[in-house]
């Protein structure tokens, strides 16, 4: 890590930490710990409320909404009428500025998220083959003219049509035995992680075009989603990544795989139609009710049971939210699967939970494979996506360096991926400046 830039930072981040304890105390003297734990309240019933209105139906779903509103207001009407509303704003951008300078501080130079074993330039394929599919993303395969483009570079195309090609896996394999040396896939993660299957088992480049909605995969390969034509670049100016594949049972995902309440609202038919009627009408069930799914996880030695929502991630998530970059892997071949757990059994829990401190109900881990067991013959599961039901036990696992894929040679690659916060490595930093750390 280089010496005077990230210094700057250090010292940037501690001095709007130190601003952002002094704001309120010379607005509210030592009675401000008094407010500031008025606001850590709020935020704890406003977590509490919001599980109610999840949780629940009838009166204690309504009363559930009423907390999750009046809480915050109630507590920026506290500290209006003290006349500490600015030195509240102040004080919490004074304590986003410190976390955001010590990440960026503590980021080496020139890091990038998205790293992978490159395997350098390649070769142009000489019978390519993509499919995609018109629906994706809202058109996206018309509205960037990608079939057109993609056949001027010389690859056939065949558009995707779930009433004549049902089986998407199928389609491929028989590309590859008509002689393709690059399968492709325009559309959505769930449809690039069935063709990847087979470019994997036949050790064939794999090219993403990003022409879904979401788009994660791409997203960690350093690709850009704004503009999907430009992925067809690897076609004639391109060079090859190897990256993971995650496996739950038998299926293949290159993003992730969820078991238990996501999964089963996945499930339900009216979820793609009506998503926040469906969550609202099936979740009390799902996290309370008898339908509430109580799954197990084993890992080498670590056992959980009781657990209502698991995630195995083809490698891991920097952390379980992140509101700046959702759903970021650092790396796609770091072999390892990254592991989230929740059990949320009360009020207090969902509080604890939501409101970001240490819970017993949540924990991460990696693993080189995961075993998710169930109470049922099988266990509904969403993977990349797309809902299925897998026989249980599913053993979930990984394979190092399976896929091959095909990247444009220019790309705007990933997002610079930033750590955590850790404070004591800050104040070293900024009292060392000019030392690599």
């Amino acid at each position: 890590m280089s010496g005077g830039r990230n210094t700057g930072w250090a010292r940037l981040a501690l001095l709007a930490l130190a601003a952002g304890v002094l704001v309120p105390l010379l607005a509210a003297g030592l009675t401000s710990v008094l407010w500031a734990l008025a606001g850590l309240a709020g935020l704890a019933l406003t977590a509490a409320g919001l599980w109610w209105a999840l949780a629940h139906t009838g009166v204690v779903r309504a009363a559930g909404m009423l907390l999750a509103v009046a809480a915050p207001l109630a507590v920026l009407a506290l500290y209006a009428a003290h006349g500490l509303i600015w030195e509240a704003a102040l004080s919490l951008g004074l304590w986003i500025l410190a976390v955001t300078a010590a990440r960026i501080a503590l980021t080496p130079s020139g890091a990038a998220s998205g790293r992978h074993r490159d395997t350098g330039p390649a070769a142009p394929p000489r019978r390519a083959w993509l499919l995609m599919n018109p629906n994706a993303g809202g058109g996206k395969v018309a509205r960037f003219h990608l079939a057109e483009r993609a056949r001027a570079a010389g690859a056939r195309v065949v558009l995707l049509d779930p009433s004549l090609h049902p089986d998407v896996a199928e389609l491929a394999r028989s590309a590859v035995a008509e002689g393709a040396d690059l399968l492709g896939v325009a559309g959505g993660d769930g449809t690039q992680a069935l063709v990847a299957q087979v470019a994997a088992q036949h050790d064939l480049p794999f090219v993403v075009i990003p022409a879904g909605t979401r788009n994660h995969f791409a997203l960690d390969l350093g690709l850009d989603r704004e503009d999907p034509a430009a992925s067809l670049e690897a076609l004639t100016d391109g060079e090859e990544l190897r990256v993971d594949l995650g496996f739950a049972a038998d299926r293949v995902f290159v993003n992730n795989a969820s078991f238990g309440t996501y999964a089963a609202v996945v499930g339900e038919p009216a979820y793609r139609n009506r998503k926040l009627r469906t969550i609202l009408r099936t979740l009390p069930d799902l996290l309370t009710g008898d339908e509430a799914p109580r799954l197990g996880m084993r890992s080498g030695k670590r056992h959980l049971d009781g657990l209502q929502a698991l995630l195995v991630s083809n490698n891991p998530y920097r952390r379980a939210a992140d509101a700046s970059r959702p759903g970021r892997r650092e790396c796609l071949d770091s072999g390892l699967l990254g592991v989230v757990c929740v059990r949320v059994g009360s009020t207090a829990q969902a509080a604890r939970l939501v409101s970001g401190a240490r819970s017993p109900g949540l924990m991460r881990l990696t693993a080189r494979e995961v075993v998710v067991e169930a109470t049922t013959p099988t266990v509904p599961a969403g993977v990349d996506g797309e809902h299925t039901m897998l026989p249980a036990p599913v053993v979930c696992r990984i394979v190092p360096g399976a896929l091959r894929v095909r990247v444009p040679r220019r790309r705007p690659g990933a997002p610079v991926s930033r750590p955590t916060a850790d404070w004591r490595r800050v104040l070293r930093l900024a009292l060392r400046p000019g030392r690599r750390t």
